[in-house]
């Protein structure tokens, strides 16, 4: 390993690339969170109008659609740099994985055995495409 830290971690991945990965990943991740918070604040029985008024008056919903913006940006530079068919497979599984333990300690939502399993199988694949 040299000391650029760009060395290919397997499949065309190299060290930077996977960092701003996982970046890209808790980004997107908090953003979908934030998004959440926000939308959950404003009520849905209102007229579509009235709703998107409130909604950019929230400040968790615009905290939220910016990080997801962050979030793009990154992916962009994920995209002209790495490998599309190893990156996408980790941005999604990272992402759903952060999602759902999130969505558990902040917003209270459970998870069922059957997801637990999913997580798992998931955080598996990640580790092997990452390594393949």
């Amino acid at each position: 390993m040299g000391s650029s830290g760009l060395e290919n971690l397997g499949d065309g991945v190299n060290l930077a690339g996977l960092i701003l990965l996982l970046l890209t990943a808790f980004f997107a991740a908090l953003a979908n969170l934030s998004i959440k918070i926000g939308v959950s604040r404003t009520s849905g029985s209102e007229p579509f109008v009235r709703a998107v008024w409130h909604l950019i008056w929230q400040p968790a919903f615009v905290g939220g659609m910016l990080l997801m913006g962050i979030a793009g940006l990154m992916w962009f530079r994920v995209l002209a740099t790495q490998k599309l068919s190893t990156c996408y497979p980790l941005f999604v599984s990272l992402t759903y994985s952060l999602i759902t333990i999130a969505s558990f300690y902040f917003l209270h939502e459970q998870i069922s055995a059957q997801k637990l399993a999913g997580l798992i199988t998931i955080i598996v694949g990640i580790t092997i495409v990452a390594r393949g």
